[in-house]
């Protein structure tokens, strides 16, 4: 049996469900996962029972991922990564598991899948490059070819693993270092889960990389890719039906103004976009979706600085377990070091904590 999964904080619950429909639509019989970054959230259970996912787990399904001291160390985006190949491993091990499949939550799945299930039970593992050819303007090179270089070759909002065992052992070794060293940091060599995957057809030589143009279609590749189509007739890339778009960095504004630089003329890649925006809204429930691991437990934000600092501080590991935990009173917890001790030791990162 096929599995398919995806990981994001409950923000991102629009994206999720637009993501589910496409599968139930043209990948039907896959068991469908969402891995939820946060801690368990009945409420949203609640408001999940009528859609197309088969499956919702929470960071509390797991050990490895329950001890606050590593949990705080990530941001949202971080954290949402680093569990992925841990998650993927257990999944696996499920006995009716034979292959799996993991889309990023702002993925859409336009056609079926068939040729890449194909590829994937003849290897152990299935990946797709950022870019598949490349650039000859400077401009271009330095947004895609240079950026692919920090942030990592292939792209990790898609991966296709095979129940066996090179399939395993790549899940094992990917989620060792994604517990260790899942950080958008790509000046230190890192960025989250991704960069660690350059070297997995290295250690791994029976991953496959996937070239066809209709899969992972994205800012970075889309003025690569003869793409065209509406929804009536079907979108096309190089001739080929578009298997699954990545509407990446789509909150931010980053994916509009990329395509507005590189396909400003082209009208099935703007509607795809506009179709998306009001798809994801209307998807959206009525409740409170705010990340619970954004905060302390007295509702005061954790700001990027926190999360850097006690991760580079054995000391303040060790003297404050559970980082979260703000106390009240005198108790000295993390919080209060970092109004206090904090800005005399850190000046520059925690001079201004608005």
């Amino acid at each position: 049996m096929i599995h398919v999964f995806t990981s994001s904080a409950p923000n991102y619950v629009g994206k999720v469900r637009a993501l589910c429909e496409s599968l139930q639509k043209h990948c039907s019989g896959m068991m469908v996962h969402w891995l939820v970054a946060d801690t368990r959230n009945e409420t949203l259970l609640e408001k999940l029972e009528d859609d197309p996912i088969d499956n919702v787990i929470f960071l509390d399904d797991f050990e490895t991922y329950r001890d606050p001291a590593w949990l705080f160390q990530h941001d949202i985006i971080e954290l949402s990564t680093a569990i992925k190949p841990g998650v993927a491993l257990s999944i696996m091990e499920r006995d009716d598991c034979d292959l799996l499949i993991y889309f990023d939550p702002d993925q859409v799945v336009f056609s079926p899948l068939d040729d890449l299930v194909d590829a994937l039970k003849l290897a152990s593992a299935v990946l797709t490059p950022h870019l598949l050819v490349p650039y000859q303007d400077l401009k271009a090179v330095r947004d895609h070819e240079i950026c692919a270089l920090r942030n990592g070759i292939f792209n990790l909002g898609f991966f296709g693993v095979r129940d066996c065992e090179e399939g395993r052992a790549f899940l094992s070794w990917w989620s060792d270092r994604c517990l260790d060293f899942c950080w958008g940091d790509w000046r230190s060599g890192v960025f989250t889960d991704q960069k660690w995957i350059n070297h997995a057809p290295v250690f791994f030589p029976n991953i496959a990389t996937l070239r066809s143009p209709r899969f992972n279609v994205a800012p970075w590749n889309i003025n690569q890719r003869e793409f065209e189509g509406t929804f009536d007739e079907g979108f096309k890339v190089e001739g080929e039906d578009l298997g699954f778009y990545h509407f990446t960095g789509f909150d931010s504004g980053a994916h509009q103004e990329v395509i507005d630089w590189y396909a400003p003329g082209n009208k099935a890649v703007h509607g795809l976009v506009q179709w998306y925006k009001e798809r994801t809204k209307s998807l959206l429930p009525d409740m409170d979706l705010a990340w619970r691991l954004g905060t302390y437990t007295n509702g005061d934000k954790v700001l990027a600085p926190h999360r850097q600092i006690y991760r580079q501080r054995e000391d303040l590991r060790a003297a404050f377990p559970d980082p979260f935990h703000a106390g009240d009173g005198d108790e000295m917890t993390y919080l209060k070091w970092i109004q206090t001790a904090g800005p005399v030791e850190f000046p520059e990162e925690l001079g201004d904590q608005s």
